[in-house]
């Protein structure tokens, strides 16, 4: 019998405050599962999961502006081969000026300069948590899901939305997130001034990765300065380095030597998204991805299931002296 270790089923959610047709979004969660070679699971495509794994703690993977649900596909299948319930999802909808986009789903006024911290910036998230409630209620995953190890995941804009709404005041089952190719500088047009740093929540764990080779962040300097303001040449390390208080030992900074701003998705699709202005990455794409999947896991593994074996193996992971490690710190 073939084995077939991950699958995924498909939901709606509604995004309340939302007008149709921009009030949908869709869900695909990967989990671990167990076939069985039975003629349910042969005549409809619904494998049961492995309960044996279970629960499952939950990681939702908010995508990059006009990324498809897709390119993190590779990344959510190593969760769920390590025993999460992997969620990618897709919402279209209009946020800046009148451009329909595909969107990890930003609220703008929450994070002006006056407002900020004072309540979520991503109104997916609701909806998306609402859902996954009524598939722990009722659904092949029913009583599988724990919700109440929630992990935030993302890349690019879609990690700057893990990062700034990754407060347990807001989401009590949280208990960490990560990001790749995302920061948390101020936007001018927010109100924030030159060269700021918006402040993360305190005493979450964060992993905050980075590649050498961003040509997209590079490109979009002037979101965050004026004429007169100090280029922002790393708001990544900057983002660990000033966004982050105190020392509590559980935040991450990795800057991956070689990967560029689309290191994280697979597979590339220059139809959409903002590639042409990525820069050429160096090394082997594949080898960096691995790297990432492995770094990210094992970030999971420590935070959503108190693995302490992999607490160890992170350390190892996010090391100076690790060949794929440009920068390395913890904190």
């Amino acid at each position: 019998m073939k084995r077939i270790p991950v699958r995924a089923v498909y939901r709606a959610a509604r995004v309340e405050g939302r007008e149709p047709p921009y009030d949908n979004v869709t869900l695909k969660i990967h989990y671990p599962c167990a076939y069985g070679n039975s003629f349910e699971e042969r005549d409809t495509g619904f494998v049961p999961p492995d309960a044996t794994r279970a629960p499952f703690p939950v990681v939702i993977l908010m995508p990059g502006v006009n990324i498809s649900l897709e390119a993190y596909g590779w990344i959510a299948k190593a969760l769920a081969n390590a025993g999460f319930a992997a969620v990618t999802y897709s919402w279209i909808t209009v946020e800046i000026g009148d451009r329909v986009s595909a969107s990890p789903g930003v609220a703008f006024e929450p994070l002006m300069r006056s407002r900020y911290g004072k309540e979520p910036s991503c109104p997916a998230l609701p909806a998306l948590l609402d859902e996954l409630r009524r598939v722990h209620s009722d659904s092949l995953l029913a009583g599988l899901l724990d919700l109440d190890h929630l992990i935030l995941g993302g890349h690019s804009a879609g990690g700057t939305m893990a990062l700034i709404n990754a407060n347990r005041n807001w989401f009590p089952g949280l208990c960490g997130a990560f990001s790749y190719a995302a920061h948390s500088a101020g936007n001018l047009k927010l109100g924030w001034p030159a060269d700021s740093i918006m402040p993360l929540a305190p005493e979450t764990p964060l992993l905050i990765m980075g590649g050498t080779r961003d040509g997209v962040i590079a490109a979009s300097g002037h979101r965050y300065r004026d004429g007169g303001g100090k280029p922002v040449s790393d708001t990544v390390q900057r983002t660990f380095h000033e966004g982050i208080r105190g020392n509590g030992g559980g935040r991450h900074l990795l800057i991956v030597e070689g990967a560029n701003h689309f290191a994280f998705v697979w597979p590339k699709d220059s139809s959409t998204g903002r590639p042409y202005l990525d820069w050429t990455s160096r090394g082997s794409e594949q080898q960096i991805r691995s790297y990432l999947a492995e770094v990210v896991v094992t970030f999971c593994r420590s935070i959503g299931k108190g693995d302490s074996e992999a607490a160890g193996a992170l350390s190892q992971l996010c090391h100076p002296q690790h060949p794929l490690a440009a920068v390395a710190e913890t904190k």
